[in-house]
């Protein structure tokens, strides 16, 4: 300390506040008279103000503190003192931060600058970005980091990281800190807490009444810069330059005084300034009149928090001490601790003093585990309040004390034992409910009609806390963890409940709709509850016993969703000697939702099931007769149409907002939990459903059953287009549910197997850069997209020339594997994706057929899907569309219709040969190839020699090559079926038919003209070329004498001359 600060004689006094009956009286009795005179507030900064804080008021509190010279009681302090081994350096705004990609726990771990560079994760996979301030450095955290929690700068302090050197300090300095830590946290709390303008607390009312006032102004985000100026201008008269002096020093501090005097002219000033800044559009700033003395106090509490912060940081005993005293409860006052009184009152403290609390609870609270966890417990008391105040607040979330969320909810240990004894699950998702209960309809649905677009996404931080907490999946689970993950579940299912069959869209009619819905504010729900979809599913995952009663709540929640809607009477349907029981459903005549959580949860849910093995004991949680999967796939297969017929064009009346929902459904974003689980559901269903009564279903839901039962003739052009376009969109559908199996669960592949064919059919549309890649694969929790473990599997790196960049090519060998008809792509990839790999097949001079790449097998759970493959009504499909195409009437069939037809039966063939060699002598039920060699009803042609048929159709003849291919393939399987023949090579030339014979003798022959032709002019134009070299050679000295061109040309011949 410097000498000047002495002659206070600051050990004096605090021996004298020792000695007194009443300590804490006596210091707050030399606050009420010291604190007012010490500050000289006013409008303009007084530039001795800090040296006079720190002489009458700071000083005499370390000498309370130390008991001696605070120069002379700190170096003793050191002596026996050890640093912690945690950083701890709260980030700025703007500030660079790292995190390990390849160590770090989840994403939110991050390291400053200094401990970055001297640690092990300088040489591994790491990002960085700018902090938008607030967080603080996690180097010296165990549980943040796999490997290498710190730095060789904090290496030291690792033996006593997160522990208390409490115990070594002096009984006595023990004594005076937590004394003296007591009262001035008192006298902080109540001063930062205080609400009353002209009054301040009996014991620190002014002896002496002066009628000094102040007029301040306070920050906020709602209000310019400009405006803030232009308001000061007209109200307090002052030049531009003052004015913005004033507006910065608000925006800095939070708030400014602006004007000093009676209390009539400051409240005049207030006045001024509210009708100036008022606007019709935007609010007045906010501007009180308070006594002179209640500004000094409430000024001093804030200096207090920054000496609090230098006092912690000299031992980590004090630390603790300080840590007990702000968490301490006061049952004799019945108040919360004082942490929680400033929690629950920092909607109403200004900018400077909430950024104050949250330095020191950083410093303080978070440093050290136990203190951390009794504050856990404390922030999750309040959670619900301090997420309503955030919510209903304009101030920035950096500076919000619910934004401590991520430093609490992150770590494993205390995100596991809130669950446990705070039910902080439960509690997130009843806020959310709370947040959002004012957009229920009568139907206990969201509507999110007429919503505020700024609450509501601050709504979605609470959604980021939900997923925080579910970043790091139990391995070990107790009784106590069950029982409270299952009722925050069962919460979370109430709160899925209220989104099922949110927002219904029904078809317009007649004129287009007149106002555009509402729809972003679902799609937003659902892109926060996309991550945190699959992390519930993972953590039922991981427990036997959790994953089943899971299961069995989704189911419950599932069925009561159902029976809300109203059910019309069920019918009987016949097709090929075929009945289905059901109720009829028309997507273009009733209320459809593309928002189906719980439907999809259950799909997720019961994949785990067939992963885990424990679907084999579900039978003991839920009756099996229970389950009716027609009745639980429809809501999935009711979206699915909806998509369907958006891309027939059926529901251009209903606007954009439909054609933006259906787009962000199949979006990256989006589509793992919304289009994928919604084709899982569809899977499932066909796993358990009669084949027959399966695809019986999905053409009344398509209304394509009468068309494909002959009971309907038209002769309207739209509605022909409209069942070709519905047509192809079903069978595109089938497609899929037979072929997409590359998910973990549904066959024997890996997460890693699903990331190489995404990038695989990516880069079969175009080469691609590395940011192309990484746009077009879904991100995980962590924001990783599992390219990098790829990339080189698949693909060669092209680098880049003089411009451009570097392009990945897909690996020759990946090309088996490309799909037409992946089910990720959209039109216009699909399209793109065609024509590349037709265009690169014509370059390497082989067929045009794309064909079915061999899918992984089934996993018994879903091996039973493939019966749709053999089944009566998909031969009938088949057989329909072919004849169709075969009549050759433009106005009843499409190209892509006959296409997908092909696909299909490829992937029938594909199915029946692989089931043949792998049953050796074993008989096979799979017979798709005899049924489709058979005749149909009334001895119609069969798919066979339909197939023969359409072969010879000039519009199919870019598919002729297909065709081919598949009549080989029934010649190749007919072969194994009959054990008559060794193994026979798809591209064997047998058994063709004659008008097949006869095409190919014909188009060798065009080839051979074709060839002859073009040597002929090769021969001739070498000849030509023979004959100018001669004439010139021989002419060589006429040449030599003619004038250089060059010099009357420049710029042709430099241009020759650079050829």
């Amino acid at each position: 300390m410097a000498e000047g600060e002495k002659t206070l004689n600051g050990v004096d006094l605090s021996k004298k506040w020792l000695d007194a009956a009443d300590s804490y009286a006596e210091l707050r009795s030399y606050l009420r008279d010291m604190v007012p005179r010490t500050y000289h507030l006013d409008t303009v900064l007084d530039p001795q103000e800090e040296e006079r804080v720190q002489k009458c008021l700071l000083h005499p509190l370390e000498c309370f503190l130390f008991g001696e010279d605070p120069e002379e009681g700190l170096a003793k302090l050191k002596q026996g003192s050890e640093s912690s081994g945690i950083c701890g350096r709260v980030f700025k705004e703007g500030e660079t931060v790292y995190s390990c990609r390849d160590c770090a726990i989840d994403p939110t771990c991050v390291l400053c600058m200094d401990c970055f560079q001297e640690s092990v994760h300088k040489g591994h996979r790491y990002k960085m970005h700018a902090s938008s301030g607030g967080g603080f450095c996690d180097c010296g955290d165990l549980e943040a980091w796999k490997i290498g929690p710190c730095c060789a700068i904090h290496d030291q302090g690792t033996a006593v990281a997160m522990e208390t050197d409490a115990s070594v300090l002096d009984p006595v300095l023990h004594e005076r800190a937590e004394q003296l830590f007591r009262c001035l946290l008192r006298y902080v709390t109540e001063m930062l807490v205080w609400e009353k303008y002209y009054e301040l607390p009996e014991d620190l009312e002014p002896r002496v009444d002066e009628e000094v006032y102040l007029c301040v102004l306070y920050n906020d985000d709602h209000h310019s810069f400009d405006h803030v100026i232009y308001s000061l201008q007209r109200s307090i008269k002052c030049t531009q330059a003052v004015a913005q002096a004033h507006t910065a020093l608000i925006d800095k501090e939070g708030r400014w005084i602006v004007k000093k005097g009676t209390v009539l002219a400051c409240q005049e000033v207030n006045d001024l300034i509210e009708s100036n800044s008022k606007h019709i559009s935007q609010e007045a700033l906010r501007v009180e009149v308070l006594l002179y003395a209640v500004v000094a106090h409430q000024t001093f509490a804030l200096r207090l928090g920054n000496w609090f912060q230098k006092i912690v940081g000299y031992s980590v005993g004090f630390r603790q001490i300080f840590s007990q005293v702000f968490l301490e409860h006061r049952p004799v006052h019945q108040d919360p601790c004082f942490v929680s009184q400033l929690m629950l009152h920092d909607f109403v403290m200004h900018k400077g003093a909430r950024r104050i609390v949250y330095e020191l609870i950083f410093c303080s609270l978070l440093m050290d585990t136990e203190s951390k966890r009794l504050f856990a417990i404390e922030f999750t008391k309040n959670y619900d309040m301090l997420q309503q105040c955030f919510i209903f607040d304009y101030h920035d979330r950096s500076i919000f004390i619910s934004s401590l969320s991520v430093q609490i909810f992150t770590v494993p240990t205390l995100a596991r034992h809130l669950i446990e004894e705070a039910k902080v699950i439960k509690v997130i998702v009843g806020t959310i409910m709370e947040v959002l209960k004012g957009h229920l309809c009568d139907s206990n649905r969201f509507q999110f009609q007429g919503y505020n677009s700024d609450k509501f996404f601050r709504i979605h931080v609470i959604f980021h806390d939900l997923r925080y907490i579910l970043i790091s999946k139990p391995t070990e689970w107790t009784d106590a963890l069950r029982t409270a993950f299952l009722e925050g579940f069962k919460a979370f299912l109430d709160l899925l409940g209220c989104m099922q069959g949110m927002e219904e869209v029904k078809r317009q009619f007649g004129q287009h709709i007149e106002v555009e819905p509402e729809w972003e504010a679902g799609f937003s729900l659902q892109i926060q509850l996309r991550h945190i979809l699959s992390m519930f599913q993972d953590w039922c995952a991981s427990d036997e016993t959790v994953l089943l009663q899971a299961f069995r709540e989704c189911h419950g929640a599932l069925i009561h969703c159902n029976h809300r809607a109203n059910q019309s009477e069920p019918t009987d349907f016949y097709m090929c000697k075929q009945i289905l029981h059901i109720r009829p459903y028309k997507v273009s005549q009733e209320p459809v939702s593309i928002h189906l959580p719980i439907s999809r949860l259950f799909a997720g849910l019961y994949l785990h099931l067939c992963r885990t093995g424990a679907i084999e004991r579900l039978h003991q949680h839920v009756d099996p007769a229970s389950y009716d999967y027609t009745y639980l796939a429809e809501h999935s297969l009711r979206c699915l149409v909806l998509v369907a017929q958006v891309s027939a064009e059926m529901w251009r009346r209903n606007g954009l907002s439909l054609v933006s929902q259906v787009y962000y459904y199949q979006d990256v974003k989006c589509r793992d939990e919304m289009y994928d689980k919604d084709v899982l559901m569809l899977q499932i269903a066909a796993s358990k459903m009669d084949p027959n009564h399966f695809l019986m279903l999905l053409l009344l839901r398509f209304e394509l059953f009468d068309v494909f039962n002959g009971s309907t003739s038209g002769k309207d052009q739209e509605l022909l287009k409209q069942w070709n376009r519905l047509t192809e969109e079903m069978l595109f559908l089938l497609i899929v549910i037979i072929g997409e199996r590359y998910v973990p669960g549904v066959s024997e592949v890996t997460k890693e197997d699903v990331t190489m064919r995404e990038v695989i059919h990516l880069l079969c549309i175009e080469p691609m850069a590395h940011s192309g890649l990484v746009k077009g694969l879904p991100e995980n929790e962590s924001h990783e997209t599992g390219l990098e473990s790829v990339i080189s599997k698949v693909s060669n790196f092209k680098k880049p020339g003089v411009s451009g960049h570097g392009l990945y090519e897909v690996k020759k060998e990946c090309l088996p594997e490309f799909n037409p008809f992946f089910y990720h792509y959209s039109k216009s990839q699909h399209s793109k994706a065609e024509d590349s790999q037709k265009k690169r097949r014509a370059q390497e001079g082989t067929d045009q057929a794309l064909r079915p790449p061999v899918p992984p097998a089934f996993c018994p759970a879903f091996s039973s899907v493939v019966r749709l493959l053999s089944c009566d009504i998909f031969v009938h499909i088949l057989r329909r569309v072919l004849q169709r195409a075969a009549k050759d009437r433009s106005t009843q069939w499409t190209e892509a219709m006959v296409q997908r037809a092909l696909h299909l039966i490829g992937q029938a063939l594909l199915e029946e040969k692989s089931q043949l060699e792998a049953a050796a002598d074993e008989e096979v039920a799979f017979d798709f190839s005899v049924k489709a060699r058979g005749l149909g009803s009334e001895h119609s042609k069969s798919v066979f020699q339909l197939l023969t048929k359409v072969k010879s159709l000039p519009a199919l003849e870019g598919h002729s090559d297909m065709v081919k291919w598949i009549l080989q393939m029934f010649e190749s399987v007919k072969c194994h079926r009959e054990k008559n023949c060794p193994t026979a090579s798809v591209s064997m030339d047998t058994s063709k038919p004659e008008p097949e014979v006869a095409q190919d003798k014909d188009k060798a022959e065009r080839k051979r003209k074709a060839d002859a032709a073009k040597l002929h002019r090769q021969k001739i134009m070498a000849q030509m070329s023979a004959m100018q070299r001669n004439f010139i050679e021989s002419n060589k000295m006429l040449y030599d004498n003619m004038p250089d061109s060059s010099s009357s040309h420049p710029g042709p011949a430099a241009t020759s001359s650079e050829r």
